[in-house]
């Protein structure tokens, strides 16, 4: 039973590891938006100028960390359905699970409305409304087949750019509701620039791939093979959609054959290439962590484990550290933003510890929802 346990334990551990990755990449990205002069902030047709030329190092910092929104995004939806099928086992009726995560949902989504859009001084949509959002429909849509989910949420990753080819002229008006559920906006009064549903679709998956998760509860090797095979099949179908430069990129055409032309991919909104390749990325990474896990020494404070277990918490504290930094420190090129992520980092760390043991110790305080 204790052998069992800990294999269970060693798979959560490789989740948490995996998002604490891309928490510390998100991080190097805000802390690029702080302190470098030169950052890149052109991943849309309605950000991006024909015939631009990019600095490759610039580029290359800003798209390692694409992986970082698709990836939380997914795991919330694995979260959603590891916990679903735990509370279930201890016996907790449907309708508290049910509310709980309508709560948290509503609760994350008014964060980015309420609190994270005063920076802006106007209403600035982000990825907690997009998450927020989606958790509250995956309260309904988690009663459906995991097969039925899976479809939807293929439809909408692949048809989503079609249904915008129909309904969208990039930089003209766009209705209220086609920019709250697939088409991004920037205006002087308001911003989104996560609209719900192609997340939600992102969301969807996550949530087939932990239900599935949940029925080989002891047995990893079927686990990893499905990750990196679906992994190579996604990155390979990036690879021809880029190549036949038309559908799958939201507008943005290739501009020649450099590497920073392939991987330059529509993010506002989320076109099929970015999230195939995010995705397949995510996926193969993730499958290394658990091969490696089981010879590694799973430290339970390392840094990296720790901020994936504590990213709600890590997501609205790096913003205060960096914005206090900016009090120190001047803007400067990409090496300032380099050591500024690495100096939020290590000022966060500790407090993330504290948060997190504070919030174990007292599991249905408030605390539960961040």
């Amino acid at each position: 039973m204790t052998e069992s346990i800990d294999q269970y334990q060693q798979r959560i551990a490789a989740i948490d590891w995996m998002r604490g990755i891309v928490m510390i990449l998100m991080a190097l990205d805000h802390a690029s938006g702080f302190f470098n002069d030169g950052r890149i902030f052109a991943d849309s047709v309605l950000l991006y100028e024909n015939g631009s030329i990019f600095a490759n190092d610039q580029f290359l910092t800003r798209w390692v960390t694409h992986i970082c929104a698709p990836t939380f995004v997914f795991l919330t939806g694995v979260s959603i359905a590891i916990s679903h099928a735990q509370r279930l086992r201890q016996g907790i009726s449907q309708t508290i699970i049910d509310r709980e995560l309508w709560v948290r949902g509503v609760f994350i989504a008014m964060l980015d409305i309420c609190v994270l859009s005063l920076a802006s001084g106007k209403p600035v949509l982000q990825v907690l409304y997009a998450i927020g959002i989606s958790m509250i429909l995956m309260v309904w849509l988690r009663r459906l087949s995991a097969w039925v989910v899976l479809i939807m949420a293929l439809a909408i990753l692949i048809g989503g750019e079609l249904l915008l080819m129909a309904l969208w002229q990039p930089g003209g008006d766009v209705p209220l509701w086609l920019a709250l559920t697939f088409a991004p906006i920037f205006t002087d009064t308001y911003s989104v620039l996560y609209p719900a549903i192609p997340w939600l679709a992102m969301m969807m998956l996550g949530w087939v791939f932990g239900d599935w998760l949940m029925s080989k509860p002891f047995d990893q090797l079927p686990v990893k093979r499905f990750l990196v095979v679906s992994g190579f099949i996604a990155l390979v179908s990036f690879i021809l959609i880029r190549e036949l430069d038309g559908y799958g990129n939201m507008f943005m055409m290739l501009e020649g054959n450099s590497i920073v032309q392939w991987l330059h991919v529509s993010k506002y909104p989320p076109s099929l290439s970015y999230a195939l390749l995010e995705l397949g990325l995510m996926a193969v990474i993730l499958a290394v962590l658990m091969w490696l896990e089981p010879t590694a020494d799973v430290s339970r404070n390392g840094p990296v484990l720790v901020f994936g277990q504590t990213a709600l918490f890590f997501y609205l504290a790096h913003f205060g550290v960096l914005a206090l930094l900016r009090l120190v420190f001047e803007r400067g090129g990409l090496e300032m933003a380099y050591l500024m992520a690495l100096l939020a980092l290590l000022i966060l760390y500790p407090f993330c510890r504290i948060y997190r043991t504070f919030k174990w110790q007292n599991p249905h305080s408030l605390l539960r929802f961040i």
